[in-house]
């Protein structure tokens, strides 16, 4: 039986994981049990494979029901999930079947639903095993910089329009982490208004997910602020032993042409730096967002969208596609 990714009756090893919601071998921060008890509180659980008490395999999903239909999801504020399967050795071949056994029995072992949905991280190169499971996928992008140990090397990948905003905003602006989240929501809520949509998660569930992460020091706010007081720009960010990532930005609509954007995320860069871990700006398909990422030189890394659904599930959707064009109409 697993509870929140853990049997019981486990070693003491993985006692001592439980009690910290720590697993050191996941992919990423959003795979971590203390990170899906706050995203997710009580609707969250994975499957695993072990050997010899070794854990070699694992899939967290949050599984809740809608219309009499089951469906495994991923949470908000949670970049990626997607598997996790250990490492081997030998021949590429060898490598791959080694893949396939492991993904094969994660699916297997998945409980009934009716739908399916998780961006994979992009250290996940092979879906074919779930495709062969009557899985699809679409490919998302996110942009990483692999390496900015060199902060000057990644300067001079950053296009014109980017330094120059870096310098404008440098110039009578300053940049610090004095706020809480409050303040950084009441930017984000400006920046999804302007677009007319509202804030996509409560601000409840950010409190949450920001006392984790704070318990944790998994987190930095960074402010960018006129000498008024007014925020123009902040961004949050989060990390683990490999990746800072890019998790909640925003700027206010009053000040969009003052540089404190880009200035926000090349502070977020810098940080990634002095922490010796690579920075992931959080991806986007949206394409004036791309276009800024993209801005500051870094690689565009493919992920795998990775979906399945009964035909109870198609019915459904379809249906509902129809009333949308219906009322659109």
């Amino acid at each position: 039986m697993l509870v929140h990714g853990f049997e019981k009756g486990n070693s003491m090893d993985l006692m001592h994981a439980k009690d910290n919601g720590v697993i050191a071998e996941v992919t990423s921060i959003f795979q971590q049990p203390w990170w899906l008890d706050a995203v997710a509180p009580s609707m969250w659980s994975a499957v695993e494979i072990r050997q010899g008490g070794a854990l070699q395999a694992r899939l967290p999903y949050v599984m809740d029901r809608r219309l009499g239909l089951t469906r495994l999801r991923q949470p908000p504020l949670t970049l990626f999930l997607g598997p996790w399967i250990s490492h081997s050795e030998g021949k590429y071949a060898t490598q791959l079947a080694h893949q396939k056994e492991l993904y094969t029995e994660l699916i297997e072992q998945l409980p009934a639903h009716d739908y399916f949905a998780q961006s994979f991280h992009y250290s996940v190169e092979n879906w074919l095993p779930f495709y062969w499971k009557g899985f699809q996928q679409t490919t998302r992008y996110t942009y990483v910089i692999d390496d900015p140990s060199n902060l000057d090397r990644v300067r001079a990948e950053l296009q014109e329009n980017i330094r120059s905003h870096i310098r404008k905003a440098s110039k009578r602006l300053r940049v610090h982490s004095e706020y809480g989240i409050d303040k950084l929501l009441d930017v984000t809520e400006r920046t999804f208004a302007r677009q007319g949509l509202p804030l996509p998660y409560s601000r409840a569930f950010a409190h949450r997910l920001d006392d984790a992460c704070s318990a944790r020091s998994a987190r930095k706010i960074f402010f960018v602020e006129d000498d008024s007081g007014h925020v123009h720009a902040a961004t949050y960010i989060v990390w683990d032993e490999r990746y800072v990532y890019g998790l909640i930005g925003g700027s206010d609509p009053e000040f969009r042409t003052s540089g404190a954007m880009s200035l926000v995320q090349w502070e977020a860069i810098k940080f990634a730096h002095q922490a010796g871990r690579r920075f992931d700006f959080g991806g986007s398909i949206i394409e004036p967002i791309e276009r800024f990422f993209r801005a500051f030189g870094a690689r565009q890394a493919p992920c795998f969208y990775v979906s399945r659904c009964s035909r109870r599930m198609r019915v459904l959707m379809s249906a509902r596609d129809i009333m949308r064009a219906v009322v659109g109409r």
